[in-house]
């Protein structure tokens, strides 16, 4: 089974080469816009509420994909999925951000981590009675952070 989608706008940020980019967005302090296509428009009504919002996209830039990976914070192959890695066999991406202010089609954002022209799949609103989970484990990241790695 195929699925299309096709982008509801574009990201921009000052990131113009991957190896600049910050790995993760809570690692990003840096500014961008999310310029929605005008016929998305009517679909950001109250999003000016949130503070925060999660961003799906597609890496662009990406290459062909591997199950084993060595992630940006370890020196070890780890499975492609148990890792953030970027390329992907469906190159989806997804960061939160900080909404700074809404004016139009353009959210003005704090914690970009994608590269300029990334094309934007959806907004989503972050509510953290949906989206923070407790009694987290976080895997090999975990004993990478215990071993000081």
């Amino acid at each position: 089974m195929d699925y299309t989608m096709h982008p509801i706008g574009v990201i921009r940020s000052p990131f113009t080469d991957r190896r600049e980019t910050p790995i993760q967005p809570s690692r990003s302090k840096s500014v961008g816009r999310v310029e929605v296509f005008p016929e998305f428009a009517e679909g950001l009504h109250d999003l000016e509420g949130f503070s925060h919002l999660i961003l799906l996209y597609v890496f662009h830039h990406s290459e062909e994909y591997s199950l084993m990976v060595k992630p940006f914070l370890d020196d070890r192959l780890r499975g492609l999925f148990a890792t953030r890695h970027p390329s992907r066999p469906n190159p989806i991406g997804l960061s939160v951000v900080s909404l700074l202010r809404a004016d139009g089609t353009v959210l003005e954002i704090e914690g970009v981590d994608v590269l300029d022209g990334t094309p934007l799949l959806d907004i989503k609103p972050y509510i953290p009675e949906f989206d923070i989970r407790a009694n987290v484990r976080a895997g090999w990241y975990d004993q990478r952070s215990v071993q000081g790695g």
